[in-house]
């Protein structure tokens, strides 16, 4: 097996402080759909090079060398070492794939509490007799906005609409399916757990900047942002508990930076000021996957080579 069998499982290490800068280098849309399209991608490929690297110690498998119409093992190298990495790839497959179903089930469950507790009439909007200030996009067929009496009487009726559109945004750019596919990428490589905590912020930015064109006024939704946060944060009661895990709140993340992000730019959609960085940021996210996809599909080929070698079919050189 070739050496570059590994660089799918070293690139996504490189790619984590370049996805740190997504945010404040593009537009929120664009930085969403690159952080979750790296975030798959790394995953995918670090899949892939465990699954490559199970083959050749499988192979010393009598079962496998009859079903591979194999005359020989895969590789050339000490079988104890051979087989030592193939158990530890399927070991790692398994442990991580499991943890993935498990992530679905919870997921699955979650939601359906939420849905129990927000009455599941089908109406857009659910409100919740609790004073907690409370206001979230709970994603559904259909998908409602759920608020609680307690943010209701925090807010202005003006305050109000800026956060129902908000959350109107997660829901139409089905922004929950993003954050689901960041859970369970992140399940796949250690490193990938540090690119959630940017798409969450993105996913929170998209949403204040649609918000700010349905209603036409930066500063409302900034103000309707920060005084949802701040009443949610001086609650002497919590209904966090009946949130899930995949509904995104316009009181989460770093709400000081996001107000700081409405009042200070005019560019439309919030696109920063420096597309230059934008460009290099997102060319190095591009080339970490680029470069992981390229290992993965030449591992397999020269696995593919190796088959061909131990079945007989060309010569060994």
């Amino acid at each position: 097996m070739t050496p570059i069998v590994w660089l799918p499982l070293i690139v996504p290490f490189l790619a984590v402080p370049a996805a740190r800068r997504v945010v404040a280098a593009l537009e929120p849309g664009r930085a969403v759909r690159l952080l979750t399209a790296t975030a798959v991608g790394l995953a995918a490929c670090s899949v892939a090079a465990l699954l490559l690297l199970v083959v050749p110690g499988a192979s010393y498998l009598p079962v496998v060398a009859v079903l591979g119409e194999l005359a020989k093992p895969l590789t050339v190298g000490p079988p104890s070492v051979a087989v030592a990495i193939s158990v530890a790839a399927a070991g790692l497959l398994a442990w991580r794939g499991g943890a993935a179903a498990a992530a679905v089930l919870r997921l699955r469950a979650d939601l359906r509490r939420a849905r129990q507790v927000a009455g599941g009439t089908g109406a857009e909007l659910a409100v919740l007799p609790d004073d907690h200030p409370d206001a979230y996009a709970l994603p559904g067929r259909p998908g409602q906005i759920v608020v609680t009496t307690g943010m209701l009487n925090a807010l202005d009726p003006d305050e109000r609409e800026a956060l129902f559109a908000h959350e109107r945004a997660h829901l139409r750019c089905r922004h929950h399916l993003l954050l689901a596919a960041m859970e369970l990428a992140a399940v796949f490589h250690p490193a990938l757990p540090a690119l959630k905590e940017p798409l969450g912020y993105a996913l929170e930015r998209a949403a204040d900047e649609a918000a700010a064109q349905a209603v036409g006024d930066r500063g409302l939704v900034g103000r309707a942002i920060g005084r949802a946060a701040l009443a949610a944060s001086t609650a002497l009661t919590t209904s966090a508990g009946r949130r899930p895990r995949a509904a995104l709140a316009a009181a989460a993340g770093p709400v000081p930076r996001r107000v700081a992000a409405l009042l200070g730019s005019r560019e439309p959609g919030g696109a920063p000021r420096t597309p230059l960085a934008g460009r290099f940021v997102a060319a190095a996210l591009l080339t970490c996957v680029a470069l992981s996809g390229a290992s993965a599909i030449g591992a397999a080929d020269s696995l593919h080579t190796s088959i061909e070698i131990a079945q007989g079919e060309i010569p060994h050189r």
